[in-house]
């Protein structure tokens, strides 16, 4: 039996018989007191929905029946890791083991890939006809990497609360589980700030070609948050400093060293507004700002951008805001990333860098032995054009079609440095091109599905065999209504195909 899962578990043993049918009468059993696994149980339990019954399957606690029970458990297994999960799937029972309820989580969703595509629709209504069988297997599996990473920018152009959470539910399919939320740049600045409410009534209201911009309030924020927390996602927020920052400087005068407010930013260009970093106003702001967020964000980091700082001279200048910058994301209780230039800094050991650059910059220089995410331009930028034809995306770094997206390895680019220093990988979609939930989707897949499985899978890793399980997802994504480029790299399975 050869599995079209994505990612690729560690292992997968088939089993014998049909594997188990969810029913009308099918319940899913939690333990008793724990509110994440009955969470676990209500997701599952919504995604099912009435594809095998009048109803959707029953969340119950207790002692499960021999039969006819989907059980998701804690428990010890074999693997230490702590998203680690075992699933087995028998005739009688179908049953998820996890250290920790992220386990279980991460064993739900590949659940999710052995049951049919056509659970995914929301309108699909029990028929007899079409069991929702799922084979009978056996599957140990837990990640590589802690930081599987996506990145989107709503700075550019903006994306309400329901875009970023269409993106999440994506991700959380292929065990994606941070989300970095790319939240100001010289386009606009999309975050509620109380104790400076221009940021968003100036700041807020435009984006690349002009158009009305947004912001989310700091509920909006928490609302994203906690949607987050329920699909195994941490959310990192990035203001970019102290270039990549137009929007600010338009909002308040002060910011700027000549104490004229800038013009408000609709175009691509980068690297031309600065912060004014010899005045402590400068401090206090972002003090403000980074206290303001750190307060509504559970995860333990805060992103400062730091890169493509090219009005800020000389060099010392740089240094020393970096320096302070760092104390004042410490403060908040937090430990500072930035873009891969802010290791020009004399930083902490708990600073993680994040690696971006394609052209080879000599990271086991410049970490210095901090962890580090790799994000490297040509291979995991998602905004990169696939080729020549591409209507949307750019390529000054690459073009990058989807082997391009695959074909690599995070131990291979950050040469000199230990795998043990490698949070993750993560692909960040930056969007000057990109002004619509479909283009995101577009760029994104089947790309973002290329990364999840670097940044999960163990072993060796090879495109001949990864392509088939790739063009597999067809039929669930196209259930799921995602715009995916249809890559002619890629052997794609025809609608209505398991």
């Amino acid at each position: 039996m050869q599995h079209t899962l994505l990612p690729r578990p560690n292992t997968f043993e088939p089993g014998t018989g049909d594997g188990f049918a969810v029913s009308a009468t099918t319940a899913i059993y939690v333990p008793a007191g724990n509110e994440d696994m009955m969470r676990i149980g209500r997701f599952l339990s919504d995604w099912i929905g009435i594809a095998a019954g009048p109803t959707p399957p029953r969340v119950e606690v207790g002692t499960p029946p021999p039969r006819d029970a989907i059980v998701l458990q804690l428990g010890q297994i074999a693997d230490p890791a702590a998203e680690a999960y075992e699933l087995t799937v028998a005739a009688e029972r179908i049953t998820i083991t996890g250290r920790a309820s992220a386990g279980v989580f991460y064993g739900v969703q590949t659940l999710r890939q052995l049951l049919p595509p056509f659970v995914e629709h929301e309108a699909t209504r029990a028929d007899a006809s079409r069991p929702v069988r799922a084979a009978a297997v056996r599957i140990a599996d837990s990640p590589r990497f802690t930081w599987r990473g996506a990145m989107l920018d709503v700075a550019r152009h903006f994306f309400d609360v329901d875009d970023v959470k269409r993106y999440m539910d994506l991700m959380a399919l292929h065990k994606l589980n941070t989300l970095h939320l790319h939240l100001s740049d010289d386009q606009g600045w999309r975050i509620e700030i109380k104790s400076w409410p221009n940021l968003t009534a100036e700041g807020g209201r435009t984006e690349v070609g002009g158009g009305a911009g947004g912001f989310y309030t700091q509920q909006d924020y928490s609302d994203l948050v906690a949607y987050g927390r329920d699909r195994g996602i941490t959310i990192i927020p990035e203001i970019e400093m102290p270039s990549h920052i137009n929007a600010a400087l338009a909002s308040y005068a002060e910011l700027n060293c000549d104490g004229v407010a800038r013009q408000r930013y609709s175009g691509i260009e980068v690297g031309f507004s600065v912060v004014c970093v010899d005045k402590e106003v400068t401090y206090k702001f972002l003090d403000d700002v980074v206290r303001e967020i750190a307060a509504l964000t559970p995860g333990p980091y805060f992103h400062i951008g730091g890169d493509e700082v090219r009005s800020l001279l000389p060099e010392p200048k740089y240094i020393a805001f970096i320096e302070r910058v760092q104390t004042i994301v410490q403060s908040h209780g937090k430990e500072m990333i930035g873009w891969d230039e802010i290791a020009s800094a004399q930083l902490q050991k708990t600073t993680v860098i994040h690696y971006w650059r394609p052209d080879g910059a000599p990271l086991q220089s410049m970490a210095k032995g901090n962890r580090v995410v790799v994000s490297v331009a040509n291979r995991a930028y998602l905004d990169m054009q696939y080729d020549t034809s591409s209507p949307i995306g750019l390529h000054w770094a690459a073009y990058i079609d989807v082997p391009d997206s695959y074909d690599w390895d995070p131990l291979a680019v950050t040469k000199g440095i230990p795998e043990s220093a490698i949070l993750g990988v993560e692909a960040p979609l930056w969007t000057e091109t990109a002004a619509s939930m479909r283009d995101v989707e577009w760029l994104a897949f089947p790309r973002l599905a290329a990364i999840a499985e670097i940044g999960w899978s163990k072993g060796e890793r090879q495109w001949a065999e990864f392509a088939p399980r790739l063009g597999a997802q067809a039929p669930r994504w196209t259930a799921l209504g995602i715009n995916f480029n249809r890559s002619p790299k890629v052997p794609w399975a025809l609608p209505g195909s398991r």
